[in-house]
């Protein structure tokens, strides 16, 4: 089965609705980078609700140990946005969302160059800071994993959330599996993996990458020497896994190769086959899908990997959501003015019930908190739909 998104009709829905699809096709390439347009002005992510203001810092990760499985040359690399609880009125201004030449290159890899605006795009604003003075504590880490060619910057909203509500977060962009990522050394990688990946066992190759990297990640953040500066606010007893599509499915193979991550979390991705034989040891897992993945409606859905949970598990999916309705793009394309008919979920909502069921999994499982909000349908959450196929 090929890593794309599940049906052909919602890749032509997303053609129409936002230019990022799941799927890429440009050969890989590096350009040189360009700064934000800040000129120009772009969509406002919604503000996080958490009691805490949010620090962001960029950190570069060289994994010398392995050689890149896609460009077959040169180490693994890695992009790193860390978000952290920071003390309000601290900092510079917002971080940018990403440069210009991104926007432009993951713009013109879905052939969509003329319908909007790479600036306007790249002009997205969202509310961490760079420089922020952190609030000193301990508190869980959550990865989180981008879809398959699209960055990490489209999960910025929910990254904010968290941070806000007091997690240090880690979203991860992984090298070569971008349409577009900027790098150090004035480089922009595209998408390798996209060619090599397609076919039978691509997105098990593709996860199974994703699972090292994670690894890799958590060593460099808490281990004896670590490369970012505010470790020491990380709890390395407390983390968690999240991703959106192939990012999300690949927390199943992170936790079954790390025990130090605690929970995982999928959205709206096709798990990996077949279930780890080793399994996840009764950890929690959670299935966060669009309106599309309810049970049996997907040959390749959840119902068969659902089995095989044998610890705390939820199967959650929104009504009036497409594949991207957990990502940024919902809100940017409402405020780009862009059609998208097959999820009429406004996207401030898409964020908000995104951000609530994300918010309480994590909660429950690495802060021992009660959510009852997972534990069935809601007055106030009708979209929200719970599934037991077992």
């Amino acid at each position: 089965m090929q890593i794309r998104h599940r049906t052909a009709a919602a890749v032509a829905l997303l053609a129409l609705s936002l230019p990022l699809a799941l799927a890429g096709t440009s050969a890989a390439r590096e350009a040189p980078a360009a700064a934000p347009d800040t000129r120009t002005a772009g969509p406002e992510l919604p503000r996080p609700t958490g009691r805490f203001a949010v620090g962001q810092e960029d950190l570069h990760l060289v994994d010398r140990s392995r050689t890149d499985p896609w460009a077959h040359s040169g180490p693994r690399e890695l992009m790193v946005t860390l978000r952290y609880p920071a003390e309000r009125g601290t900092g510079r201004a917002p971080a940018p969302y990403m440069s210009t030449e991104e926007a432009r290159l993951i713009l013109a890899d879905q052939g969509m160059d003329g319908a909007v605006d790479p600036a306007a795009y790249a002009a997205t604003r969202g509310h961490a800071r760079t420089a922020a003075r952190p609030v000193q504590g301990r508190y869980p880490l959550v990865v989180l994993s981008p879809g398959f060619t699209v960055p990490r910057a489209t999960l910025s909203s929910l990254a904010e959330e968290l941070a806000s509500r007091g997690y240090v977060v880690a979203a991860v962009d992984h090298a070569y599996e971008s349409a577009a990522t900027a790098f150090p050394g004035g480089r922009v990688l595209t998408c390798l993996a996209c060619g090599q990946a397609e076919g039978p066992g691509g997105r098990e190759a593709v996860t199974a990458v994703r699972a090292r990297d994670t690894s890799f990640l958590l060593d460099r953040l808490t281990g004896r020497h670590p490369a970012w500066q505010r470790s020491g606010l990380i709890d390395p007893t407390r983390i968690a896994m999240a991703g959106h599509s192939i990012g999300g499915a690949s927390a199943l193979p992170a936790m079954a190769a790390d025990p130090r991550i605690r929970a995982g979390l999928d959205m709206d991705g096709t798990l990996p086959e077949p279930y780890p034989a080793a399994g996840i040891g009764g950890r929690p897992f959670m299935l966060l899908g669009s309106a599309t993945s309810t049970p049996g409606a997907d040959p390749a859905d959840w119902t068969g990997p659902w089995r095989h949970f044998d610890g705390w598990k939820r199967w959650i999916t929104l009504d009036g959501t497409d594949h991207f309705g957990f990502t940024d793009f919902p809100v940017q394309r409402d405020q780009l003015g862009l059609p998208h008919p097959g999820a009429p979920l406004p996207g401030a909502r898409a964020v908000e019930l995104t951000r609530r069921y994300v918010s309480a999994f994590l909660d429950r499982h690495l802060k021992g908190q009660d959510r009852p909000v997972l534990d069935g349908p809601s007055a106030d959450a009708p979209e929200a739909r719970f599934h037991d196929p077992s």
